[in-house]
């Protein structure tokens, strides 16, 4: 079996860089970006070359590091006040994604907690906060994998949107790690991949990373997931999240919500698999959760080429919310919530 290449990682000591996939070039070509700076970082994110709610928090905590690295800062309040301007800087790149503020907030936290250490022993300790960021990632992975790999029988059929691999987090995924795990187990099944349009990150991310563990997978376009659960060929679906609110209304990649409802049309069970950091506690419900909207040119132009008539409107949010009833259980590193609802997930998560 074939690991995926790791996604992002820090390069070196407190004077390193960020090194992660070009996810944009998958996946006909494996090319690493380094970023030494906040900016080169923001505009990854941005662009989507990182990508991936786990994933954009460690990259958040990294560029935090590399805004004070080489700081000329020669006080606390001096390296705070350039941390400060790196994390302003980096919430503005995604909004929906809550991991990338909770990476945030937490380099912050670390820093205040830590204010009476000279310049240069602060910005080691940042270092190791961001590290362990990406080492508990690691672990949340292994662990929902390992929760969401019961729920996986021999002979199942598998629907999935989006990406939610080793390639949006640190390491294992989160959807892909229940199949991950379930596979390593000896277990047989099938994975349907829709292909998730604009972008087709199931189509060029998903595929690849399940072709590259040796899992059985077919590849269909988003409107034929009706059709293929019609046909009884699946027998569960399993995604992601990018924010889930305290009652488990659940943001994820457009579409999500759609196949959702066709999982309840069919008496399909529909999981989402995401760890305790994808959840925003301060939310009540999903109404409030800031939807991403992107340029129109995806939908248009997609992938280079004009799909569209000149002056058309568009409309390209890049998430949408599924409402939890439509949800059957929630995987997370710390078991699995069942049912979905604001009690059952204060008591799993504590």
């Amino acid at each position: 079996m074939s690991q995926t290449p790791r996604t992002i990682e820090w390069i070196g000591g407190v004077d390193g860089f960020v090194r992660l996939i070009d996810q944009t070039l998958l996946p006909t070509e494996l090319r690493y970006l380094d970023c030494h700076d906040v900016q080169t970082l923001w505009e990854a994110i941005k662009l989507l070359r990182v990508r991936g709610a786990p994933a954009i928090g460690v990259a958040g905590a990294m560029g935090v590091m590399l805004g004070v690295r080489g700081s000329a800062a020669r006080s606390f309040d001096e390296l705070r006040a350039d941390l400060k301007t790196a994390a302003n800087y980096l919430r503005s790149s995604r909004p929906t994604a809550v991991n990338l503020f909770w990476a945030i907030d937490r380099m912050e936290r670390t820093a205040d907690e830590h204010r009476t250490l000279s310049v240069p022993q602060l910005v080691e300790r940042l270092l190791a906060e961001a590290q362990a960021i990406v080492d508990e990632d690691r672990q949340m992975c292994r662990a929902i994998g390992r929760f969401g790999a019961e729920l996986i029988g021999d002979g199942d059929g598998v629907l999935t949107h989006c990406n939610a691999g080793g390639l949006a987090t640190s390491d294992y995924g989160t959807a892909l790690a229940c199949m991950f795990s379930a596979h390593e187990q000896g277990k047989s099944f099938h994975v349907f991949v829709d292909e998730t349009r604009p972008l087709l990150q199931g189509a060029r991310l998903t595929a690849w990373e399940l072709i590259e563990h040796g899992i059985d997978a077919t590849l269909i376009c988003d409107n034929m997931a009706a059709s293929v659960m019609k046909q009884g060929r699946v027998k569960l679906v399993i995604t992601g999240a990018d924010r889930i609110a305290a009652n488990g209304d659940t943001a994820n990649k457009i579409g999500t919500y759609g196949v959702a409802v066709l999982a309840r049309a069919h008496n399909i069970p529909f999981y989402v698999a995401a760890p305790s950091s994808t959840f925003d506690l301060s939310i009540p419900n999903g109404d409030t959760i800031p939807i991403e909207e992107r340029d129109p040119r995806e939908v248009t132009h997609g992938f280079g080429r004009q799909t569209a008539p000149a002056g058309v409107n568009v409309f390209n949010p890049a998430f949408d919310v599924t409402p939890a009833e439509l949800v059957h259980a929630i995987v997370t590193e710390k078991g699995v919530i069942r049912p979905v609802n604001a009690e059952a997930i204060r008591r799993v998560l504590g």
